[in-house]
């Protein structure tokens, strides 16, 4: 049965003309620890938790959350969150958008994305 997050994170369709997903792990190779691993630095709880709460119909630019951060330390988090099977990210030209892999996440962890959303981002760095 799908957690509260299947209802409460809507993925949105997605147009068919969009570039395809940067390399990713597949939904059965995503592991619970290395996601877990992934969500313990306090940067990448807040963007996953912030691309949850503030989804829409398109994928979210790294600088759409205006993290104050060298942009070679950005590049690094969101590798480790795509690598993890966190995020899905997208190459549009020399720009890379994310968004949270909703319905691989919550059909292999139910209850771990409403963990996230309810995070209390005072607690970040």
């Amino acid at each position: 049965m799908p957690s509260k997050a299947a209802h409460r994170f809507a993925v949105p369709p997605r147009p068919a003309n969009l570039p395809d997903p940067l390399p990713e792990p597949a939904p059965e190779d995503i592991r619970l620890e290395t996601a877990l691993g992934a969500l313990s630095e306090p940067l990448r709880l807040y963007i996953v938790r912030e691309l949850l709460l503030h989804s829409e119909e398109f994928d979210h630019p790294c600088g759409w959350f205006g993290i104050d951060r060298p942009k070679s330390s950005l590049t690094h988090h969101f590798k480790a969150l795509r690598d993890a099977g966190l995020i899905r990210q997208r190459q549009y030209g020399l720009e890379r958008r994310s968004h949270v892999r909703i319905e691989d996440l919550d059909t292999r962890f139910p209850g771990l994305l409403d963990l996230v959303a309810e995070w209390s981002p005072a607690e970040a760095d």
